[in-house]
């Protein structure tokens, strides 16, 4: 029987080369990249996950070329726009996590109404990180901790993994089961620090544009066969 994860991670790679190997500029594979998104989350809700995270820009993406950074913006705001639509249909609800202070008023507003007229669908909770980066997390949720130390709130000594995780941005989601990155690279890239300390990870050299439904299931199939309470495989014929 398969083993479903409650919550899947993805880092979203490929996108860049994936449009050079078909000769094709960097901003074309970030269009499509941007389409693949609806069809794997529907994907992933028909499988039984719950909740569902993307790394959409990093905190280090601001150091790309202007060009492809603007391009990016401009998807992301295109996409958030018609995911009004997108999660009533789906019945999905959408979050943003992030330091979203740099981004422009506008777009901050809208990610607010996306975020507020989606709050009571009760189907897929679609997360995207935006400006994201878990050591900037960190430093922010800590800071905030600390004023609320200052200003009495509670005590040095209340503070515990629970309560520190309290000030992350992930505070009212569950842990990632599954991390999932594509394209081949094989490292986190700053995310999801902290909440990654026991997920399962899957590195596949599909880049994003090409992950389907397909590709998840095999993700989720790797994920079933490991054994969560030892790590590992689990023993082949095993019940236990």
């Amino acid at each position: 029987m398969l083993k479903i994860p409650n919550h899947v991670a993805i880092i979203l790679d490929g996108n860049g080369r994936w449009a050079k190997s078909k000769g094709m500029p960097r901003n074309y594979g970030h269009t499509m990249g941007a389409k693949n998104v609806e069809g794997v989350c529907r994907a992933a809700y028909d499988l039984g996950i719950r909740y569902l995270t993307f790394y959409a820009f990093s905190t280090e993406n601001w150091s790309r070329p202007d060009s492809e950074v603007e391009a990016i913006m401009n998807l992301l705001k295109s996409y958030l726009n018609n995911c009004q639509k997108i999660a009533k249909k789906n019945n999905m609800r959408v979050r943003v996590i992030g330091d979203l202070s740099r981004l422009d008023e506008k777009f901050r507003n809208n990610i607010k109404a996306l975020e507020e007229n989606s709050r009571e669908y009760d189907g897929l909770c679609l997360t995207i990180a935006i400006n994201y980066g878990s050591r900037d997390e960190m430093v922010r949720g800590m800071k905030k901790m600390t004023e609320d130390v200052i200003a009495g709130k509670f005590g040095v000594e209340d503070i515990n993994e629970e309560k520190f995780a309290s000030y992350l941005d992930t505070a009212d989601i569950p842990d990632p089961d599954l991390l999932i990155r594509t394209s081949g690279e094989m490292r986190l890239s700053n995310y999801l620090l902290w909440q990654l300390a026991y997920s399962e990870f899957y590195f596949t050299d599909t880049p994003w544009p090409d992950f389907h439904e397909k590709e998840l299931r095999q993700a989720v199939e790797a994920y079933s066969s490991r054994d969560r309470r030892y790590g590992g495989l689990k023993e082949e014929g095993s019940n236990v």
